[in-house]
């Protein structure tokens, strides 16, 4: 038990606990992850055997870590039977375990997000909904926040706040739809991800005695990252937990930010109400950025009202202060930071590894990464396609589903004419339409399609008939062989190897080869099964990739490169440099925040974004950003005047917008130079802080009125102009408005436009 000297004493005093249910409130970089590691490492030590412990995760990635760690601590033979994994692993190890008694098979598919979307439409046209109004990505938002709340089809209806939201929506019909979508599911023998705790609430409530067979098995519940739970992951905790209460929640309030997939900062902040004499520990000691980076986060997040107070704290030196510029347009923006990376790799002798953009939107990434080409600078965009989101990968996939469960309309309906053989559109709409009528599986129907859908024609029937055959013969041989080998069955019976071999495209040898990495994995998978003894069944493959998240994705690509991203995707990420652009009013935060909660979980979101810096972070907005097509004037983010000023500095480049500290423009000095680090940056005194009433989101309806009046310029109506970006026009007016004068220019090209005199950059022609 030596490890337990290598904690800190916060750290060791939590580890040691064991009398009870126990919140762990961990700032950021100060050893969340390690205190869980060395918990359950303790409490194997201390004679709990591996089987009677549940450790849930947010990720498979962080799931793998941990018990690695665990099992260099403790020993393989120790740890080896440890439950430990996402709560949707989990939840799916358990009801394919106890399937039965919630009206379900132990193969019943699990619908990725392509599947669910193709399902909702159908449901859309059969329920003959306007798709304009019921389009699938909102029903099934809506359907995921219900599910993720606990409210099930049939409380659907009663539910005030869902009723409401739906008539502002105009969706009228949206409890027949979601009472119609699930019915399908079921009758399908499938659930999506959001069933997959669903249906284990509704199993762990109903049946008394797998609840308490579960309640013994574990004897303790550990959940990382607990500010990141929804409704429904707090119910499956707190029955799981019950009555022994030897439960431990790890987590940071402050890096509450994923409300959008449903997660509720409440399961954190009220903790200790829901758990009788659970008791708080506190993880201040900050091991990752330096003292002013810390600081400045702690200045910022300080200002929310709803969070568990502490005081993180930084050991490490002192370090640079952050360092905030602005610029006129977001172009200038994107240049100028890509021109710093470049200073900083080649005068400073950073790794492009250990650099990062981050940004509030992906729209952000499209003007960094053209000027990270024209420097020439490697870069990737962290979170991009998943190996096993490709078509031809999902095709083969759909295959292995099929087999295992003939109800599987979605796969069938994906690969029914995959490769071609002549199975039309239309053919699969009679065929479905039949299925619906006789309320069995759309397999059933094609097995005799001119039994129950007289309108198909013998020569298409006959089509029909050899598929449900060649299903068939997979459903036969997947028990009799191991996944390699069921595969290898699969990809060259189905066609799919030699259709792909046959393309002799660029994008077809690509097809080959992603095909042949498939069967590689697969085949790796199914040795290191049976090394360890385990199953080597192709369904157990499949609900490993689909239980695979975007931040599972690893990359053999040794290049180093700097990484782009949004806010969201970096949450657990650390990198020495970061730069977080785009920090403007209606960008960060969200024009999308309607109440003081939602304004907060963006504080939050910038609190994370700051943190991910080890030891340099520069902060960047724009005065001028092109969004729909159009030039949007924008103010620097409110957020900017919550850090305090001792800990940031303001570098100034030309053309740049006003400081939101100061009441003028600073000095401008060229700071996207790379040979900044040559020269003493800039810095303006900050000023007081003008009061800002600035609206949550944009404001909507009848304008309020604003004075304007005409002023003396250099310009004067009917002067021909150039400007870089519109190119050539003629001046309609100069005035001044709120304080601030602009120019009304026609442009030749792109018509109408009111430009802020101060940074019109405008030539005489």
């Amino acid at each position: 038990m030596q490890f337990i000297d290598e904690l800190n004493d916060s750290q060791r005093a939590a580890v040691v606990y064991n009398e009870g249910a126990q919140l762990v409130i961990a700032g950021a970089g100060s050893g969340k992850t390690r205190v869980l590691t060395y918990k359950i490492a303790y409490l194997l030590t201390q004679g709990i055997p591996a089987g009677h412990i549940l450790a849930l995760t947010f990720t498979n990635k962080a799931a793998r870590e941990m018990k690695q760690r665990i099992l260099r601590l403790v020993g393989e033979d120790v740890g080896r039977y440890l439950w430990m994994g996402t709560f949707h692993s989990i939840c799916s190890r358990m009801l394919r375990a106890e399937a039965e008694h919630i009206g379900f098979t132990r193969d019943f598919t699990i619908y990725d997000a392509a599947d669910q979307k193709s399902l909702a439409k159908k449901v859309v046209k059969d329920l003959q909904l306007d798709d304009k109004i019921y389009r699938s990505g909102v029903v099934l938002s809506r359907i995921s926040s219900a599910k993720a709340n606990f409210v099930l089809p049939e409380a659907y209806a009663q539910n005030e706040a869902y009723a409401k939201a739906d008539r502002m929506e105009r969706l009228y019909k949206m409890a027949s739809f979601y009472a119609e979508y699930n019915r399908r599911l079921r009758e399908a023998n499938a659930m999506d991800f959001d069933d997959l705790l669903m249906y284990t609430v509704l199993l762990l409530q109903n049946n008394a005695e797998v609840r308490q067979r579960y309640q013994q098995r574990f004897w303790h519940v550990l959940v990382d990252e607990y500010q990141d739970t929804n409704h429904t992951q707090y119910l499956i905790v707190k029955l799981l937990s019950e009555p022994q209460n030897h439960v431990c929640v790890v987590g940071d309030d402050a890096q509450s930010i994923y409300s959008f997939r449903g997660a509720t900062i409440e399961n954190i902040l009220t903790f200790q109400n829901g758990y009788t004499g659970a008791k708080l520990f506190k993880l201040e000691r900050n091991y990752r950025s330096t003292q002013n980076i810390v600081n400045a986060a702690n200045s910022l997040i300080h200002k929310n009202k709803g969070q568990i107070y502490k005081e993180v704290y930084s050991e490490k030196e002192e370090g640079e202060r952050l360092r905030l510029t602005g610029y006129t347009t977001d172009r200038e923006e994107s240049t100028a930071v890509a021109r710093q990376i470049l200073g900083l790799h080649r005068l400073n002798k950073r790794d492009y590894e250990q650099i990062a953009i981050l940004y509030r939107t992906n729209a952000q990434s499209r003007n960094l990464e053209e000027d990270m080409r024209k420097l020439g600078i490697p870069y990737r965009i962290y979170g991009g396609m998943s190996f096993y989101q490709r078509k031809e990968i999902k095709d083969a996939i759909a295959y292995f589903r099929l087999a295992a469960n003939s109800s599987d309309d979605e796969a069938l309906e994906r690969i029914v004419n995959v490769p071609k053989r002549g199975i039309g559109a239309t053919t699969m709409v009679r065929v479905r339409d039949a299925a619906l009528r006789e309320h069995m599986p759309m397999m059933q129907i094609m097995r005799a399609p001119q039994i129950y859908a007289t309108d198909i024609a013998p020569a298409t029937a006959r089509k029909l008939q050899a598929f449900a055959e060649t299903i068939t013969t997979f459903t036969q041989q997947m028990e009799q062989l191991d996944a390699f080998e069921f595969a290898q069955l699969v990809m060259n019976k189905s066609g799919l190897m030699a259709d792909a071999a046959l393309d002799t495209t660029a994008e077809g040898i690509d097809r080959k080869g992603n095909l042949e990495e498939l069967l590689s994995g697969i085949r790796q998978y199914t040795e290191d099964r049976k090394v360890q003894g385990e199953d080597t069944r192709i369904m157990d493959f499949v609900h490993e990739v689909s239980l695979l998240t975007d931040q599972d994705e690893n990359t053999d690509d040794t290049t180093s490169r700097i990484t782009m991203m949004t806010v969201h995707s970096a949450k657990g990420l650390e990198f020495p440099v970061v730069f977080i652009v785009g920090l403007e009013e209606n960008l960060f935060p969200s024009p999308f925040c309607q109440n003081e909660s939602e304004l907060e979980e963006e504080r939050r979101l910038l609190y994370v974004a700051i943190t991910r810096a080890e030891e340099e972070c520069y902060l960047t907005y724009a005065g001028q950003r092109w969004k729909n097509g159009q030039v949007n004037f924008s103010s620097p983010s409110r957020f900017l005047k919550d850090i305090d000023r001792k800990y940031m500095q303001q570098l100034s480049a030309v053309s740049a917008q006003p400081s939101p500290w100061a009441q003028q423009p600073p000095e401008y000095t060229p700071w996207g130079d790379p040979i900044i680090y040559e020269q003493k940056p800039h810095f303006t005194q900050p000023a007081p802080l003008p009061t800002q009433s600035r609206s949550l989101r944009p404001t909507t309806g009848v304008k309020p009125k604003t004075e304007q009046q005409a002023i003396s310029s250099d310009w004067k109506q009917g002067d021909r102009i150039d400007h870089k970006v519109f190119g050539q026009g003629t001046v309609l007016r100069v005035y001044k408005e709120n304080d601030n004068e602009k120019i009304e220019i026609n442009f030749d090209a792109k018509g109408v436009k009111t430009l802020l005199l101060a940074y019109a950059k405008l030539s005489r022609i």
